[in-house]
């Protein structure tokens, strides 16, 4: 123990280590790494760090498997394969084996052991059985495809390969202080650096610790535990710096520590096997070469070996032999050879150009098939062009005969459009003559329809509720007028009926409690009331809402106006009529007989009736003295409450 310290010591001073073993705790360490993995258990009978077919290697001429082939009673026979070759125990005892060995070779010392006493034999201890060596058949890898021999390598590789993980655990701590990430499918893993940070001081002070190392192969369907080691920090071996200044092979499952200061492992073996070698490695290999004694080899031994020379020799002459005379009868029959390889050549060409040729052939066809295509669709693309030329003549000469009248059409289409806005502008003015909307003194932004004050969405309570759902009537009729004049669909349609008007939603539908599904309790559901008595007060205000926003979309689809505030619903009929009679020039007079039902048509009317004479006279007062009166007189005669009403 002391001796094995006193080397770490030295090996850590050759290296520069800055921590000294008893100074090495679990918060120095940075990460942990495997070097060849292996989850079948080594075979005992391999030396370690020793390759199986290392022959040529100068300290194995003289190893203990060497002299125990040569001992051997086979027969000389040709190697198979030079790989894999496994070990088997010898069926005979040493005794039997020796005289055998001495009556095939003759051999004078296997005579002079032959004459020895029993009694000698019995004094000396029995020599260990010894192990021969057979080598296995590859003629099968020899014969084999490429595709055949990857896959195999492949599955051996996967046999080898493991998915690996460690874990460290401390003394007094149940539950493992820190758990690795899993490596997949590796021989050599290493693993990210190990935080401690959620470790306390009572863990990163220790010295001492527990380390498991899990691995699942190809073949092992369920985890299962590879090492378990015990060990402290400071029994560690230094290695190095890095692994590249290790000269020697690892051992299997080879566990490495990688410290602040460099990498440290844990080897059964002497540190000298693996340490890194110091300034004077090569005087210490000599002296201990110098101190070891080697054993020499006998008399049979050395025989063998010539033999074996002497064959190894004819094998290579025969082989020679065999070259020269394949190389010979190459060289006599080399233009017989020649020619025919050139007659492979030239069948393989002519299969080319028949190939080409037929290949040629079915292009050809293609071509002269499209052409064809080609020419018939030319040929319907002028008649075509043809038609369509002389109806593009007819169609230009229509046109050079219809151009005079097209400027007369234009202009009386001008006069048309001039005259139906002016004929709109004259009956907007007579519904503004007839529905009034005047100032209300005292009040901003206050008006009245028809002498009837309505207040804006938010203060209709001011009023009282008659009030409101007249003049709420009288606005709704007045949208229903202009959407007809102007041409404007209402999204909201209105049913103007005095003081007990309505607007229909046809748009959405408000949540009721209500569970019958028939149209008319539907369309009864849609319906709003203008009016606000013996009605829910929601329903009075949504109806009031659709209302103005009527009012809104007229402004915006017929003269692209923006309302400023959708709750004046007053002022923006106010501002929508005066927009509606805005123009140049005078207003038209109203036609005579514009409306059939103002007009005296004495082949329809009732003699001897009242309401027939009554007819008659207010259509004599259309037009008096050359005048035309406006369309709320005439209504006034009508309703007989105009000055000059005809009585009845």
């Amino acid at each position: 123990m002391a001796q094995s310290t006193s080397q770490s010591s030295s090996l850590n001073q050759a290296e520069g280590t800055w921590l000294l073993p008893s100074n090495r705790k679990l918060r120095n360490l940075v990460s942990i790494s495997l070097r060849n993995i292996s989850l079948a258990d080594p075979c005992p009978s391999r030396s370690r760090s020793k390759a199986i077919d290392d022959d040529a290697l100068p300290q194995t001429l003289k190893s203990p498997a060497k002299l125990v082939a040569l001992r051997e009673q086979k027969a000389l026979g040709h190697s198979r394969s030079s790989t894999d070759l496994h070990a088997v125990l010898e069926e005979a005892a040493t005794h039997s084996a020796a005289t055998d060995e001495a009556v095939v070779n003759g051999s004078p010392v296997a005579g002079e052991q032959k004459q020895r006493t029993p009694g000698a034999a019995l004094d000396s201890p029995r020599r260990p059985e010894f192990k021969r060596l057979r080598r296995r058949s590859t003629i099968e890898w020899a014969n084999a495809t490429p595709q055949k021999r990857q896959e195999r390598l492949e599955n051996m590789t996967k046999e080898r390969m493991a998915d690996v993980f460690f874990s460290v655990h401390v003394k007094c701590v149940e539950e493992p202080v820190y758990v690795s990430e899993t490596v997949q499918k590796t021989m050599n893993p290493t693993f990210r650096h190990i935080a401690w940070l959620n470790c306390g001081p009572g863990v990163t002070r220790r010295k001492e610790l527990s380390l498991r190392v899990w691995a699942r192969g190809a073949k092992l369907g369920s985890w299962q535990q590879l090492l378990h080691l015990k060990l402290e920090l400071s029994a560690l071996q230094y290695l190095g710096r890095s692994l590249d200044d290790l000269d020697r092979s690892l051992p299997q499952n080879a566990v490495l520590f990688h410290m602040i200061d460099g990498i440290y492992t844990s080897f059964s073996d002497s540190l000298s096997d693996y340490g890194p070698p110091g300034p004077d490695s090569s005087q210490r290999k000599k002296t201990a070469a110098s101190q070891r004694s080697l054993p020499t080899s006998s008399f049979d031994a050395l025989l063998r070996l010539s033999k074996l020379d002497d064959s190894i020799q004819d094998a290579l002459a025969t082989r020679d032999q065999l070259a020269h005379g394949l190389e010979v009868l190459l060289q006599n029959n080399r233009q017989a050879l020649c020619e025919r390889d050139e007659v492979a050549e030239t069948e393989d060409r002519l299969m080319t150009i028949d190939y080409a040729k037929k290949t040629v052939e079915k292009q050809l066809e293609k071509a002269q098939k499209q052409q064809e295509e080609k020419r018939q669709s030319l040929s319907v693309r002028r008649r075509l062009m043809k038609t369509d030329s002389v109806l593009r003549g007819a169609i230009a000469k229509k046109m050079r005969q219809d151009r005079s009248d097209s400027y007369t059409s234009r202009d009386e289409h001008d006069a048309t459009r001039r005259a139906v806005q002016n004929q709109r502008r004259r009956v907007c003015e007579d519904i503004q003559r007839c529905y009034p909307i005047e100032t209300v003194d005292g009040k901003t932004l206050g008006f009245s329809i028809r002498e009837l004050h309505l207040p804006n969405s938010e203060d209709l309570d001011l009023e009282q509720p008659e009030v409101v759902s007249a003049a709420l009537g009288h606005v709704a009729h007045v949208l229903q007028l202009l959407a007809f004049y102007l041409k404007q669909n209402l999204p909201y349609p209105v049913i103007p009926r005095g003081s007990n008007s309505t607007v229909y939603d046809p748009i959405s539908l408000l949540q009721h409690n209500s569970r019958s599904a028939s149209a008319n309790a539907e369309q009864t559901l849609r319906t709003y009331p203008l009016f606000s008595k013996s009605v829910p007060r929601f329903r009075f205000e949504y109806a009031v809402f659709l209302l103005n926003q009527d009012i809104r979309v007229l402004l915006e689809s017929a003269y692209n106006l923006r309302v400023l505030d959708i709750r004046q619903t007053l002022p923006n009929l106010k501002y929508l009529l005066f927009v509606a009679t805005a123009g140049e020039g005078e207003l038209p007079a109203r036609k005579a007989g514009g409306v059939r039902g103002l007009m005296r048509v004495p082949a329809l009317e009732r003699s001897g009736s009242q309401d027939s004479t009554a007819s008659g006279m207010s259509g004599l007062t259309l037009i008096g003295n050359g005048k035309p009166r406006g369309a709320a007189d005439r209504l006034r005669e009508i309703s007989g409450k105009g000055k000059n009403a005809v009585p009845v």
